[in-house]
């Protein structure tokens, strides 16, 4: 297992761990030091990495990275009635080039996946999904992803791999592994009409802040079905963060960010977690705490997780059908957890590696507009796809 990129956390960490109570957070955590080097991951669900890198960050001035501040926050919080167990595994440091850094990313993600553990990474530019993604390429053979953001990041995909073109690149570049990409908050004004278009074209999954805010919950199914989850912490609100960390008035505030990374860690399929674009500042108190507590909704999501029954076993299930304009549509609903699905017609003449997307999560209320007429757009957007 190639973890030999992982730097130790630092002395004045540990150090202000050490002052804070034998209950909090810090105290039952595995954590990667100088003194006690790296930590058995035998039994660890969750790994947070840190990536000092942020080179190509389109506004980089040159500045240091560091996460001290984060870390600090998140030992000192309280740990709920968790049976997961987390390790910090300290950080990456900037490679000679940007490309090293990519790399170190990419094999750390893929070793920890294949001890299926969850990477949970806290990082400076949100190019690093790029490389978070490539770490699946041969893992499983499509993956679905959802980034929590106010920009679609697709950009000019002819120029370098940057910060906010970083969706075009792995849309465009061989292996050609992503079939559902979902946007949660984004804001028109942040994206030219050309883009939307795209999107839209793509048949990918963009939701408005607004209707995001509206209904939170709306971002469960989402969630369900995606394995990679990156969060940019652009997309939230300027009056919630410190003074470096400000983007726009508008945005997600701090029950929602949190609300949304709980979704992700429920999700069954959700395999690696990340936290991007943050810009450290002498009065970090209320970003480092943010991105703490983020951290901490997401770990409890993890520590929720119920297993839903195989599909094959029908007593665990309730079927139900609906008819709209001569269409079948098939809505699944658990017994155990009162999750809902529809059945996506699997064309057997296309020669695709999508049978496992046979399946889509969905809400009650996709049911019930069903029910009353309305064709819900995911599954239409989910069957075209199925159809390229």
């Amino acid at each position: 297992m190639n973890l030999n990129f992982l730097s130790p956390v630092q002395d004045l960490v540990l150090a202000h761990n050490e002052l804070l109570s034998a209950q909090v957070f810090g105290r039952k955590l595995k954590i990667h030091s100088q003194h006690q080097g790296f930590p058995d991951l035998e039994d660890v669900q969750i790994a947070i990495i840190g990536v000092l890198e942020q080179r190509n960050d389109v506004n980089y001035i040159g500045e240091e990275l560091q996460l001290s501040e984060i870390r600090k926050a998140l030992y000192a919080l309280f740990p709920g009635n968790w049976h997961v167990n987390v390790a910090d595994l300290g950080d990456i440091y900037k490679g000679a080039t940007v490309e090293d850094t990519y790399f170190a990313l990419r094999e750390t993600i893929t070793a920890l996946l294949k001890k299926r553990i969850i990477p949970l990474v806290v990082g400076g530019s949100q190019d690093l999904t790029y490389a978070n993604y490539r770490a699946y390429d041969n893992l499983i053979p499509m993956v679905n992803m959802v980034n929590i953001d106010c920009n679609f990041d697709l950009g000019d995909s002819n120029k370098p791999l940057k910060n906010n073109n970083f969706l075009g690149k792995i849309i465009l570049e061989q292996p050609y592994n992503l079939f559902n990409y979902s946007v949660i908050g984004y804001q028109t004004y942040f994206n030219s009409q050309e883009e939307i278009d795209l999107i839209d074209k793509l048949y990918f999954e963009a939701y408005r802040l607004g209707e995001i805010i509206n209904n939170v919950s709306f971002v469960e199914p989402i969630m369900r079905d995606a394995n990679i989850v990156s969060l940019d912490l652009r997309s939230v609100k300027s009056s919630e963060v410190s003074s470096r960390q400000k983007y726009s008035p508008n945005g997600f505030d701090g029950k929602d960010i949190c609300t949304i990374a709980r979704y992700a860690g429920i999700s069954n399929k959700v395999s690696s977690f990340g936290v991007y674009e943050y810009t450290p500042s002498k009065n970090d108190e209320s970003t480092s705490m943010l991105v703490a507590q983020v951290i901490w909704y997401f770990i409890e999501g993890v520590n929720c997780r119920v297993k839903d029954e195989e599909f094959s076993k029908s007593d665990y299930y309730q079927k139900y059908i609906v008819l709209i304009e001569h269409q079948e549509l098939v809505f699944f609903k658990s017994i155990k957890t009162g999750r809902w699905w529809i059945e996506i017609p699997f064309l057997l003449d296309v020669n695709n590696k999508l049978k496992r997307h046979t399946l889509l999560p969905c809400t009650h209320k996709e049911y019930k507009d069903a029910v009353q007429g309305f064709m819900p757009e995911r599954w239409y957007k989910a069957c075209r796809k199925n159809s390229l």
